[in-house]
């Protein structure tokens, strides 16, 4: 993990983590073939990284590491915000060059997710300005007509610029300005880390393969298997809606977490158990039955102030949980946990 985080603390002339030979969308791998150009989006995750490993580091006692990864994440953050706002959203990146793209001056993938989605994620962007990109991607991405949620609009199509082999696919296919279901994933769990449960579970249906097929002429739309994670649905005219390669363990995998961990708010942390929904404000609640090696955890959350977020009382057979943390023991008995939600109090 050392190695990689050293190697991955590059910086271009932005200040910004070089893309390389492409980033997430490898697609991309000519942006960078000078060496020079940068990543937005990888700027956001890195910070992520670092958090996290600085986290591990600070349980080893690894304090001066820890500092250090905070230290880049710090500076990383103030960064992008100072080079990377386009007035209404976060530019994807920089070619070699220094031209940017992914910016209202672009004629093609004028505005990417990614960067807006994990500028959420990650929770360290300037607050105004990731919900100002969020409404614009929503507004420029999210086509609920056709129940689609673009990597970027528009594809490319026409440009000379040398972006790499994107520009094979045709326009609206795939990562050149389709669905790319692995990243549609991640705007939904944006919206699920602002606190916004309708939004977030109004995306993730979108997504559901069988919303695509509850009919005969959506089947013939769609194309493809119903049960299954697309990996991309096409947003080309004249087949707009149909889904691509199938069986995508990615998207799969991302559905599955950020339904689980980010809606429903299930959080297992080594023996620890936290839940924390963020859930559409009509839900009266929900149930989950989970099993922890040998012991069984029915666990009932009740929404009766019709909140999107907010957990107020916790109880574990009965007896209130100071903490809100659940303690897990495999003693091979039943236990009831039960998570009231509420509004905040005032203060």
């Amino acid at each position: 993990c050392r190695r990689a985080i050293r190697r991955a603390a590059t910086s271009g002339p932005h200040g910004l983590p070089l893309i390389g030979g492409g980033d997430w969308n490898d697609g991309l791998n000519r942006v960078g073939l000078g060496g020079k150009g940068e990543s937005v989006w990888l700027a956001w995750f890195e910070i992520c990284v670092l958090r996290d490993f600085a986290e591990l580091l600070a349980l080893r006692e690894l304090d001066k590491e820890a500092q250090a990864c905070h230290t880049r994440a710090v500076q990383l953050a103030k960064t992008v915000d100072a080079q990377a706002w386009d007035g209404a959203w976060y530019c994807r990146g920089y070619f070699d060059d220094g031209t940017p793209f992914g910016a209202r001056e672009n004629a093609e993938a004028r505005i990417d997710s990614l960067p807006q989605s994990w500028a959420a994620i990650c929770g360290a962007g300037d607050s105004e300005r990731v919900d100002v990109a969020l409404r614009s991607l929503e507004e420029n991405l999210v086509r609920e007509a056709d129940d689609l949620i673009l990597l970027f609009t528009p594809p490319f199509d026409k440009t000379t610029a040398d972006v790499g082999y994107i520009k094979g696919y045709p326009p609206g296919v795939r990562e050149n300005g389709g669905q790319y279901t692995h990243a549609a994933t991640w705007v939904a769990m944006a919206f699920a880390r602002q606190g916004d449960g309708d939004k977030a579970v109004r995306l993730l249906r979108m997504l559901n393969p069988i919303e695509h097929a509850r009919d005969e002429k959506d089947c013939e739309r769609y194309k493809v298997e119903p049960y299954v994670m697309p990996g991309d649905v096409y947003s080309l005219a004249g087949h707009v809606g149909r889904g691509g390669w199938t069986w995508y363990t990615g998207a799969a995998g991302w559905t599955y977490r950020v339904w689980i961990e980010e809606v429903l708010g299930f959080q297992r942390r080594g023996d620890t158990l936290t839940i924390d929904p963020v859930i559409p404000k009509d839900w009266p609640g929900f149930r989950l039955r989970y099993r922890f090696q040998d012991t069984t955890y029915r666990i009932s959350v009740e929404n009766p102030e019709h909140c999107a977020r907010g957990v107020t009382l916790v109880e574990l057979d009965g007896a209130a949980v100071a903490d809100k943390i659940v303690m897990l023991r495999n003693d091979a008995l039943p236990h009831e946990v039960r998570v009231v939600l509420g509004p905040k109090p005032p203060t």
